[in-house]
């Protein structure tokens, strides 16, 4: 596995905090979506993902992209009507439960004051606001003209009006509900400009907050912030890292939401990573180390994934396809007449294109067409105004660069606080900031919101026969666990040892380490088959297939690098066609000798999970409870697929797990599949124990913003389908959590005398919570450098009747049962489970593993 692929593996379950990079999946809709006419017969744009194949192959589903025809089937202004709700406000999930109507707050643990990123609106508009929504013929892509047009009509609207591109706020209304106003571009071009009332907004209408939401926006505008994605960052105060052609834009994440007992603004840093070469340079680059004949697989095995920056709306888009037939000099409709791309970025944008030649990029495009329209065709980019950001798998191995851009990015709680408290004394500072709060009567408070949360008590660990604790600031206990015996171990008997000549020394070393370390732990350890390999896959896989046979319990592969082919052939082969668990070892993670022991140690334990031992455990008060963890990873190397696992718990102390991974097409509902698996893991836990669970609590992780309503309508009552068809007669108590890792909340304790991270086992329960929501954050893990992130907990669904406290506690219990690190981790076990097992799956394997490795922790 390659550095990155081991770290979004981990979950960053340590509290790494990465800096904003490109986040697939979460850019916004284009400013500048170019339409083709729809093409026919051999020039159909087809999606490819990741394939290695040639250029044009066609993807699994032979799903195609349609080209939308023309502008008008991308109108900008039906995003009015039609917005993302990322934070999933109108959601009422609490009214539901009984037993949290009056209270949703527990009791136990000691007290501790903490301030937290949060500043309270102390005032705010008390006059009804006018919604209008502005349309522009012929259609305007750039917000910046299209507000330029509207607002060179101050006669009519006033000085005091805000505007973010398709809604128009005024604090009095026009004479007609529908007016029109004529403006002319630099150009020439004559544009009618439709101002339509479509709402009247009493002071107390939720509509209200998004009002705020978007004057804010403006303010950071003000301050000569940029918009990248949903959040503002400061190119003028950039942070350059010439060395590795990087740099930073400092910015911060923000928005204005009801919370338990007042209307507060959240805000939170964040960074931008941009590199300094264009799409084009780097196509250039490529094309000259491998060849005109590999170019075009090389390019789209490179290119298709990234996320790209266009500087002249600051959108990002994720690149899905090239368009190797398409240029510059290729017309679209616009209106009624045709226009080269050429043309339309010198009218739109005043930009030149320099190469005629450049083959064009492909934005697939997150939203629906308008109602009732057809959906939205793909974008498509020119590369030389597209720039790379993020970092690439070469740059994530990098430990220099990663050690200079933490250096950067990682901010202790002191500098948060700071950067924060900055940031709104500049806002207080600045004259035109301040003149447009005051004129639609918004103040915010200037400091940061104090609050009070509790500390759960530190939790004992079981371990075969010895019981100890840990240090809860240290939050782990590798220390404490050596020399004692595991709940249950499997022995070593039949297994296998693959290695190269060159690194006949490791294997060995190996060998003799777990020898050594294995019987402390109670595990037994036979000599091992050693077989040598050659360095290349053929061999490899002749010698799996020649050596491996059902009686054999585990292959260890000695690997000599990390290239990611051979890690995921020998996954396949052993997952799918021959069921083993299996372990692989880069070669250069055993060159320490200082190390070796502790190296031997853990990947005994994890060989151990991986063949149905146990570790340790902690209390769970609960009888016949099963804990599922459901979590989804999305495949863009075979079509697009989306991949979801669920693991489920079968034993009262939560050490054994039944693991299903499923693989869904595009567009399918991914509980669609998870139906059969929980079906599957509830009939694994009846085999177990000979009845079925009383209770089921369904952590749910992978649930992106503005995904709640559906989790809400249509995965619970599946849920609840799915248990009722086991039998009539059999009704558990159910509950559903939705598990939240990414989320702008950070709390900070006061220890010594200044800003530090709060002690793992924080619960954070009132004031920052939504009242319409159960919901809790809980600060689990400690980490070395940086601010630690909490994790949000939402419980949608509870038919159980569990106290809020005990929710809480056996959410954190759950956080120490994660067996790949001896100590706590962000998300309670089954979720990470869950994570690793569909890492697994969409990274290496693309096929549903073998059902004899279900009851195995194989993906550990």
């Amino acid at each position: 596995m390659t550095g990155r692929a081991r770290a979004r593996s981990r979950g960053r379950a340590r509290g790494q905090e990465p800096s904003q990079a490109a986040a697939p999946g979460m850019a916004p809709k284009p400013a500048a979506e170019v339409g083709l006419p729809q093409p026919s017969g051999e020039e159909e744009l087809l999606g490819r993902g990741r394939q290695k194949g040639p250029p044009g192959a066609v993807r699994p589903e032979g799903m195609q992209l349609q080209i939308s025809a023309g502008f008008q089937q991308m109108k900008i202004g039906e995003r009015g009507g039609r917005r993302s709700d990322f934070h999933d406000t109108g959601i009422h999930t609490r009214q539901a439960m009984e037993h949290v109507k009056e209270s949703k707050t527990g009791v136990s643990g000691s007290s501790i004051e903490l301030r937290a990123n949060y500043f309270r609106i102390i005032s705010r508009p008390q006059w009804v606001l006018y919604q209008y929504h502005v349309d522009y013929n012929p259609q305007m892509e750039s917000r910046r003209l299209r507000s330029a047009l509207l607002f060179k009509h101050d006669e009519v609207l006033g000085t005091t009006r805000t505007f973010d591109g398709s809604i128009l706020f005024l604090p009095h209304r026009l004479p007609n509900t529908v007016t029109e106003l004529f403006s002319e571009t630099r150009s020439g071009e004559n544009v009618r400009v439709t101002i339509t009332l479509t709402n009247e907004l009493p002071p107390t209408s939720p509509v209200c907050l998004q009002f705020y939401n978007i004057i804010f926006r403006r303010v950071l505008r003000i301050l000569n912030m940029q918009q990248i994605g949903r959040h503002y960052y400061n190119p003028n105060d950039p942070l350059n890292i010439p060395h590795h052609r990087l740099m930073i834009w400092p910015g911060f994440t923000t928005s204005i939401l009801q919370y338990e007992s007042s209307i507060m603004l959240c805000t939170d840093v964040s960074h931008k990573v941009l590199r300094s070469e264009t799409v084009l340079s780097f196509m250039s680059q490529l094309r000259q180390q491998c060849g005109d004949q590999r170019f075009p697989e090389a390019c789209t095995k490179e290119l298709v994934g990234l996320i790209v920056l266009t500087r002249y709306n600051n959108k990002t888009y994720r690149i899905d396809d090239i368009a190797w037939e398409k240029t510059p000099n290729n017309t679209f409709k616009k209106g009624d007449k045709d226009i080269s791309f050429k043309e339309y970025y010198k009218s739109q944008y005043n930009l030149d294109i320099c190469d005629n030649n450049q083959v064009l990029l492909v934005s697939e495009l997150k939203r629906q067409g308008p109602a009732g329209g057809a959906p939205r065709g793909p974008a498509l980019l020119v590369p030389e105004f597209c720039y790379l950001t993020g970092l690439t798998d070469k740059m994530r191995s990098d430990f220099n660069i990663m050690k200079d851009l933490s250096s950067h990015t990682r901010l202790t709680p002191e500098q948060r606080e700071q950067r924060m408290d900055r940031f709104i004394t500049n806002i207080n500072r600045d004259p035109n900031a301040q003149a447009e709060l005051t004129s639609w009567g918004l103040n915010f408070e200037n400091k940061l919101l104090s609050l009070k949360a509790r500390v759960l008590p530190t939790e004992r660990i079981s371990q075969g026969a010895k019981i100890y604790e840990y240090s809860p600031w240290v939050a782990e206990w590798s220390r404490e666990m050596r020399g004692a015996p595991l709940i249950s171990t499997r022995p070593l008997e039949n297994w296998l040892m693959l290695y190269t000549r060159r690194n006949l020394d490791s294997a060995q070393a190996l060998l003799q380490a777990l020898n050594k370390v294995s019987p402390p732990l109670g595990i037994r350890v036979q000599r091992a088959c050693m077989i040598e390999i050659e360095d290349r896959q053929e061999s490899l896989m002749r010698a799996l297939q020649h050596n491996v046979s059902p009686q054999t319990q585990m292959v260890v592969c000695i690997l000599p690098n990390n290239r990611k082919d051979k890690y995921d052939a020998v996954k396949k082969f052993l997952c799918v066609d021959c069921p083993t668990p299996s372990q692989c070892v880069v070669a250069r993670t055993l060159s320490k000798p200082q190390a070796l022991m502790t190296i031997a140690t853990k990947i005994a334990l994890q060989m151990n999970c991986k063949m149905g031992g146990e570790l340790w455990s902690v209390e769970i008060p609960l009888k016949q409870l099963m804990i599922v963890g459901i979590d989804c990873y999305h495949d863009i190397v075979a079509g697009k697929r989306s991949i979801a696992g669920l693991v489920a718990s079968l034993n009262q102390g939560m050490t054994r797990w039944f693991s299903k991974c499923v693989l869904q097409s595009r567009g399918q509902e991914i509980v669609d599949g998870l139906k059969i698996s929980l079906q599957a893991a509830l009939k694994a836990w009846y085999k177990h124990n000979n009845c079925l669970p009383s209770r089921i609590i369904v952590y749910r992780d992978g649930v992106g913003d503005g995904q709640l309503q559906s989790v809400v309508n249509y995965e619970v009552p599946q849920i609840m389908g799915c248990i009722k068809a086991l039998g009539q007669d059999y009704n558990p108590k159910l509950t559903v959590v939705v598990v939240k890792k990414r989320v702008s909340a950070r709390f900070f304790a006061r220890i010594d005398g200044k800003p530090s991270n709060p002690p793992p086992g924080t619960v954070i329960d009132n004031d920052v919570t939504r009242p319409e929501w159960y919901d809790f954050y809980i600060v689990s893990q400690a980490v070395r450098v940086g601010s630690v992130s909490p994790t949000h907990y939402n419980v949608i669904y509870d038919s159980s009747g569990l106290k809020p406290d005990y929710m809480q506690r056996l959410t954190y219990k759950m956080c120490h049962m994660y067996y790949n690190w001896s100590g706590i981790v962000r998300v309670p076990a089954p979720c990470q489970y869950a994570h690793k097992l569909a890492f697994l799956v969409g990274q290496s394997i693309h096929r549903e593993p073998n059902t004899n490795l279900d009851d195995f922790l194989y993906y550990l």
